[in-house]
């Protein structure tokens, strides 16, 4: 009979498994915001990455073209179907969400807008706010 009840006295009590679950409970909501952030930051980062590889591609077309810059369609569209039939680029690029290509074919220029309607924008100033600061500064990549 004693062997019975030693091994009834070997488990987890109600409250400490409550315990354990609190405890959990607040290390995630701890941490998950962390990698939210952390998606937003990679977003970000390739996005400037695009832009610049982008812009790259933009002036060897222009030096290739004695200064032409590639004009596509609308401007709004941008010069991807230019580029990338002439070689220049494998493929249209693929904006991480929010972000949107703005590109003036009269000059050339390549900048990127973020549509806040999409969702707050990466924090780029530090200020944990994703507004119209963070879209300024991804205007002026």
């Amino acid at each position: 009979m004693n062997k019975r009840r030693n091994s009834l006295k070997r488990g987890f009590t109600l409250i400490e498994i409550l315990i354990v679950v609190v405890i959990l409970g607040i290390l995630a909501a701890i941490i998950i915001p962390q990698f939210t952030d952390a998606a937003q930051d990679a977003g970000a980062a390739s996005a400037r990455s695009q832009l610049q590889t982008m812009r790259s591609q933009i002036e060897l077309y222009r030096v290739q073209n004695n200064g032409a810059t590639p004009a596509d369609g609308t401007a709004a569209d941008g010069p991807w179907d230019v580029l990338v039939t002439g070689n220049y680029i494998r493929s249209r690029p693929n904006w991480p969400g929010g972000f949107q290509s703005v590109y003036v074919a009269a000059s050339g220029d390549l900048t990127l807008t973020f549509d806040l309607t999409q969702g707050p924008a990466p924090d780029l100033n530090g200020d944990n706010a994703g507004d119209a600061a963070d879209v300024a500064i991804i205007a002026g990549w």
